[in-house]
């Protein structure tokens, strides 16, 4: 499958979308637009691929909205260089997101069908993660810790305490937490016991899955 003058066409409409939705960051909205999301997707669905709406991929899972990622992402206030620990990779698609940006990505995925596919998808497309790893989001990654941000793409029923340990000071977690729907959250860490919460309405988001092994 190919990058066509369409889809980078049907890209700026998408960013124009999602700029009428609220978003301002420009180096959020310039990932996007370089972005080819047609190719994370299940070609049945290549025609729905700009627009702002999730769909189905493989193992139950999700490509989130655009508009849903280009939200995460803005609230993560990320820098080039930043240390970033995405709990989901998914598609691979909001890693990609962060990779564009300049960021050190760390990404755990617990579903194994989709970490295999993803490890080998991302290079292919140039967007090389510090690490991929098959593991358990809600244990965080603690030998690679502080990050400067964590962005968890799956609808936590309850804030997980490795990842707010897991934090720099000044860093940053986006966390989508309730079970049916979810609340977008972000903790900014101002100590070591410390943190300011905010919260930014409600969204819906697949199960985040914990290894109960």
């Amino acid at each position: 499958m190919k990058d066509t003058f369409k889809h980078k066409g049907l890209r700026q409409q998408l960013v124009n979308v999602i700029k009428t939705k609220g978003i301002t960051d420009e180096s959020v909205l310039k990932a996007i637009g370089n972005i080819p999301r047609h190719l994370f997707m299940d070609s049945s669905f290549l025609d729905h691929a700009y627009q702002d709406k999730a769909f189905p991929i493989a193992a139950d899972q999700t490509i989130s909205q655009p508009f849903t990622v280009a939200f995460q992402t803005e609230l993560l206030q990320v820098k080039r260089g930043d240390k970033i620990l995405e709990i989901g990779t998914g598609s691979g698609y909001q890693c990609a997101v962060l990779c564009e940006m300049g960021a050190k990505v760390y990404s755990i995925e617990r579903q194994q069908e989709l970490f295999k596919k993803t490890s080998k998808f991302l290079p292919k497309l140039g967007y090389r993660a510090k690490k991929l790893i098959f593991g358990d989001g809600y244990k965080g990654l603690p030998e690679e810790a502080p990050f400067d941000g964590i962005i968890v793409t799956a609808g936590a029923p309850f804030v997980p305490k490795p990842l707010l340990g897991q934090l720099k000071e000044g860093g940053r977690l986006v966390i989508p937490v309730g079970v049916d729907v979810q609340t977008m959250t972000l903790f900014i860490r101002k100590g070591s016991k410390e943190f300011e919460k905010h919260e930014f309405g409600d969204f819906r988001f697949v199960p985040l899955l914990e290894d109960k092994n």
